[in-house]
């Protein structure tokens, strides 16, 4: 093997997660130890796809909004708000009453995810779990560095705290109250592990400048979301189950067949989309990656600021494989600031069961926050966009919900744009402003060249300032690539298999 390759292999094992070994076995046994005295079981990406398989007393009567390990195998979409087990994961199909289009729009609730409220806690376990069954996390050795704009450092520190380590979150400064306080109330020791960085959404690289300089010291273990490839493993394999699962029952519920056409995504740490990935290899949908149209990275090389948290720009993270998505919307965060007023004020509700709204929609409008209600929208304009009808479908994601988000409501936006209230002018206003014409202005369908050009946007980021191997930077081109990391799954389920068996049996 030549000196370039065993560099790269070794990158590829280390810094980005992609080991089918065990690398350390000190460090392995370590954990079977520690796991063993705390009683901890792994669940594993196909049991995380599919729970029917797993008895459904397997999480007993732990809180699903505890510190409690069983809470590993509430790590699924099946869940409902209460922490039990449904059938088909939690959905809700808008209508053209809400969306101003033939084509239904389903949508997926990640609030029903344990501990966190959000969809991100799964993720930060897929980064975990394998290191720790490969031998390369140590929980008596090691702190967990889970760098994020928000949830995914939030689902890192429940993780960390399920699985016997300890957790540090890095987040920008500027991101929503509860955010930190669920995080206050989470850490061991929040003054020394919730790192602010300066700014707020837009603001990575101050994040991976603050990881850097932790990782000087080797106790410290970064899982970077943005290059940790079981990121996009987990939500290729079980987040993309899950949507298909939600369409199947869809069709059902409205009694006539749907097209799968297109899946929407805010692409964040872009882990999320790779779900995408999964129904267009089986159902030929489209993907459609979302950006804040303040800071239209992908749209057109641009910069700026913006508040639709849970998306992080300015860069392409290295997991995002856009070669292999179809279009790129830009959505305003004006119009989810204020579409997110109204669909948690009285007036906005009045407004909308005026239009013909169900209590049970409006019920569940109250659980999408400011990405997911930008995943809506771009739905809406990528179906326009496309030309589709009442014959297809689009699928996407409610990544968090509005609880997430009543100080961002009370403390800016109602004063900000609306004088300190809200009232039926406003939501008739509001409405018609964002919901009633959803644009295609800022809506592109991609062309070679232009996946080309937003490829190339990742070298500065990840070559020159995080010194990625330009070899693995560039085989990301190619989609042999992210086929070929679909081999690591089933390596990991069967080391977690068989590390759960090590912990069960005696010392």
């Amino acid at each position: 093997m030549s000196e370039t390759s065993t560099n790269l292999q070794e990158a590829l094992e280390g810094q980005f997660g992609l080991a089918a070994r065990v690398v350390d076995q000190n460090r392995l046994d370590n954990s079977v130890r520690r796991f063993r005295e705390r009683g901890i079981t792994l669940p594993t990406f196909a049991e995380m796809a599919d729970p029917s398989t797993v008895p459904a007393d397997r999480v007993g009567d732990a809180d699903p909004q505890g510190p409690d390990s069983r809470n590993l195998w509430r790590l699924h979409w099946y869940n409902d708000l209460q922490g039990n087990r449904v059938s088909v994961p939690d959905h809700a199909i808008l209508p053209k009453e809400l969306t101003g289009i033939d084509t239904p729009i389903i949508v997926i609730f990640g609030d029903r995810f344990p501990m966190i409220t959000a969809h991100k806690v799964m993720p930060a376990y897929a980064c975990l779990a394998p290191r720790v069954v490969c031998g390369q996390f140590d929980p008596t050795e090691h702190r967990a560095i889970w760098p994020s704009t928000g949830n995914y450092a939030r689902g890192g520190i429940a993780i960390s705290r399920l699985m016997a380590s300890r957790g540090v979150a890095i987040l920008p400064e500027g991101m929503s109250q509860e955010r930190f306080d669920w995080l206050n109330r989470w850490c061991e020791n929040p003054e020394e592990d919730v790192i602010k960085t300066y700014g707020t959404e837009s603001n990575v690289k101050e994040i991976y400048d603050a990881c850097n300089e932790l990782a000087k010291d080797p106790t410290n273990f970064v899982l970077n979301q943005f290059a940790e490839f079981a990121n996009h493993l987990m939500h290729y394999n079980v987040t993309g189950r899950a949507l298909e699962h939600a369409w199947e029952a869809a069709q059902e519920e409205l009694g006539r067949p749907l097209k799968l056409a297109a899946f929407t995504s805010a692409t964040g740490s872009a882990g999320t989309i790779a779900a995408g990935e999964y129904l267009k290899k089986k159902h030929g949908t489209k993907v459609a990656a979302l950006e804040a149209l303040e800071c239209p990275t992908l749209y057109n090389n641009g910069f700026g600021e913006h508040n639709i948290q849970g998306i992080g720009d300015k860069h392409l993270p290295l997991i995002h494989n856009i070669m292999n998505h179809d279009l790129v919307a830009a959505i305003s965060d004006k119009a989810t600031d204020q579409l997110f007023v109204l669909f948690n004020t009285p007036a906005g509700r009045d407004f909308l069961k005026a239009r013909g709204l169900s209590d049970e929609l409006l019920e569940h409008l109250t659980h999408m926050g400011f990405s997911s209600i930008c995943n809506v929208l771009g739905a809406i304009s990528t179906a326009k966009k496309l030309g589709l009808g009442a014959d297809d479908a689009i699928v996407t994601i409610a990544t968090d919900g509005g609880a997430m988000y009543a100080s961002e409501l009370e403390g800016k936006i109602l004063p900000r744009d609306f004088d300190g209230k809200f009232d039926a002018v406003d939501a008739a206003t509001v409405y018609a402003r964002h919901l009633n014409d959803v644009p295609t202005t800022y809506t592109i369908e991609l062309t070679r060249a232009d996946k080309e050009r937003i490829f190339n946007l990742g070298y500065y980021t990840w070559c020159e300032q995080q010194g990625t191997p330009f070899e693995l930077f560039m085989e990301r081109k190619d989609q042999n690539f992210w086929e070929g990391l679909q081999k690591f799954v089933p390596i990991w389920d069967e080391m977690i298999k068989d590390f759960n068996a090590k912990v069960a049996s005696e010392a």
